[in-house]
């Protein structure tokens, strides 16, 4: 099957649907492709928490504030030109999704904004009782059935960006039900593929979350930036078993009843890390970074609970006030067997957003031309560290900006499509091959407990390098020929080109996490703990002749055009 468009969005969360529905307003022609259902997947419409920008409802703001407060959590690397677009354009986009119904909640007649850690005021729009994440997704799939000029294919597995004279002009694809090769002729290509969290065990992003479009934008010629950088999340949901919420969604139910964390001496054991210079204000004893190495250390020494994480406790609440701040959520929680006014939870740090990404200019352009990025596929605005309630602004903000800048490309340039482009991609699902294949599923939970324990919260040299061999190791065994079971729906093969895509992002990430010796942001070396000026600079991955290359440089600086 052959398929010409002006603009390929690949990925359908909430920073794809925001970059078809602008390249459509743009009078392009847009095919909005995804491996899982158009829409329903992705990790937007996981998120339940809260959306940052300087709406100023409540509390008098500035996005110069909000700003101000991203790049201090960036430790000094963000790249100030994406930065300033994310908290400038923010409102905009927030005051539009107010437009299209979402339902943000409301006080008086004022769209309500909660105090988050790092914000230096009110800041965080939300829909009430953790449906924020559904509530956009499902906002954005209303505004794309409205929407003319945006052809959506499910179910579709990019294989790789095809590449002609250096500039991108499609992708070619496996389609899942029918094991076809797909060619999409595009003049643009937009990768909203989001982030790489997936490659840990332990993680809150949905099942397709393994670094998909890192690999695509290596492959095709890009840089990424800022890869060693992933943010762990400390009390995400480990035990009983949830089912339909996100497994970040303790951070408000402590926040608000003060929630203990106990070790399996049911003891509380905040107070033994704390010191006067790294409290957090209000419930919190720890901020998260401390509270993440607090639960770690309690579970190596022994004194984790039975899941491997600790307890959190809010036996303490009455059960009046627990229904009274969360009713209805508490009603989902009585269905998966939880009741917080008797029990406890097992919660432990999870791999929960990745700073890093594609390397783009202010228009979201990698250096490849007429490929851009947007939403968590894009590294840099972040730096070391993620501002809380800045992912979904970041993908309204730059979904926004990636569609309309790729339908101005395509609409100034002819298509550079031809057959050859696609070759190498359909060369590669045409040797795929009948043989005795190695346990694939097996391989994939051996990668991703090798990045928890060795490129996690906290690393060591020795921990990194022997990730840097385990990771080769893999490679070799699954090789570069892949599987099949021959079958229409081929999840073997799946599973290879899966793993091909995670092994390349994993070596993105634990290289440079060697090579960063230093302590920063969301990457702590127990080997070097402290700030080092001379790493204040941003390190960039690129493929070459098959390896790896590191380079680097000083954060960007300065103001992106409108």
């Amino acid at each position: 099957m052959h398929i010409e468009t002006d603009v390929l969005v690949i990925g359908a969360g909430g920073a794809g649907m925001y970059a078809a529905l602008e390249a459509a307003r743009a009078g392009a022609a847009v095919v909005l492709a995804d491996r899982s259902l158009v829409g329903r997947g992705g990790a937007t419409i996981m998120a339940q928490m809260t959306v940052a920008a300087a709406l100023g409802e409540q509390t008098p703001d500035h996005w110069e504030h909000h700003l101000s407060d991203t790049l201090a959590a960036g430790r000094g690397l963000c790249d100030e030109r994406l930065a300033a677009l994310l908290c400038e354009d923010g409102p905009r986009r927030l005051r539009e999704m107010d437009d299209w119904k979402v339902g943000w909640a409301r006080e008086d007649g004022h769209i309500k904004q909660a105090q988050a850690p790092g914000h230096d005021r009110p800041r965080c729009a939300y829909v009430d009782f953790l449906s924020t994440g559904p509530a956009v997704s499902r906002t954005l799939r209303s505004q794309l059935n409205a929407a003319n000029g945006v052809r959506r294919i499910g179910e579709l597995v990019i294989v790789d960006i095809a590449v002609r004279d250096g500039e991108a002009c499609g992708a070619t694809a496996l389609h899942l039900p029918t094991g076809h090769a797909v060619t999409l002729a595009a003049k643009a290509v937009v990768i909203a593929t989001g982030g790489l969290t997936g490659l840990y065990r332990r993680n809150s992003a949905s099942s397709n979350m393994g670094g998909d479009g890192y690999a695509l934008a290596l492959r095709a010629g890009a840089e990424l930036i800022d890869m060693e950088f992933v943010q762990f999340f400390p009390i995400g949901h480990l035990a009983p078993r949830l089912v339909g919420m996100d497994p970040i969604m303790w951070d408000p139910f402590r926040y608000k009843l003060g929630g203990k964390l106990l070790n399996s001496e049911m003891r509380e054991f905040e107070q033994d890390y704390a010191t006067r210079d790294n409290r957090s204000d209000g419930r919190y004893v720890l901020t998260r970074d401390l509270a993440t190495y607090a639960i770690t250390r309690e579970v190596e020494a022994g004194r984790g609970s039975p899941a491997g994480g600790a307890y959190l406790s809010f036996q303490h609440v009455p059960e009046a006030e627990i229904r009274s701040a969360f009713g209805p959520v508490v009603d989902r929680l009585a269905a998966n067997g939880i009741d917080l006014a008797k029990r406890p939870v097992e919660v432990a740090p999870i791999a929960h957003y990745h700073m890093g990404g594609v390397r783009v200019d202010e228009t979201l352009q990698a250096r490849v031309p007429g490929l851009y990025a947007c939403g968590e596929a894009v590294g840099g605005a972040n730096g070391a560290n993620r501002l809380s309630g800045n992912a979904i602004t970041e993908a309204f903000v730059f979904g926004a900006r990636a569609g309309r800048n790729a339908a101005r490309c395509a609409l100034q340039r002819p298509s550079l499509w031809w057959p050859q482009a696609a070759g190498p991609a359909l060369d590669l699902l045409r040797s795929a091959q009948r043989r005795d294949a190695p346990n694939l599923a097996a391989v994939v939970a051996e990668l991703k407990a090798l990045m928890a324990d060795t490129v996690g919260p906290f690393r060591t040299e020795q921990k990194l390098r022997s990730a840097v061999q385990a990771i080769e190791r893999l490679k070799t065994e699954i090789g570069e020929i892949p599987f099949s079971s021959a079958a229409a729906f081929d999840p073997v093969l799946v599973d290879w080109l899966d793993l091909r895509n995670m092994l390349l992002v994993a070596q993105s990430v634990a290289l440079p996490a060697l090579a960063r010796t230093e302590s920063r942001g969301a990457h702590q070396r127990e080997d070097h703990p402290g700030l080092d000026d001379n790493w204040c600079v941003n390190q960039f991955v690129a493929l070459s002749g098959g390896k790896i290359h590191l380079a680097r440089s000083a954060p960007s600086t300065g103001r992106a055009a409108p």
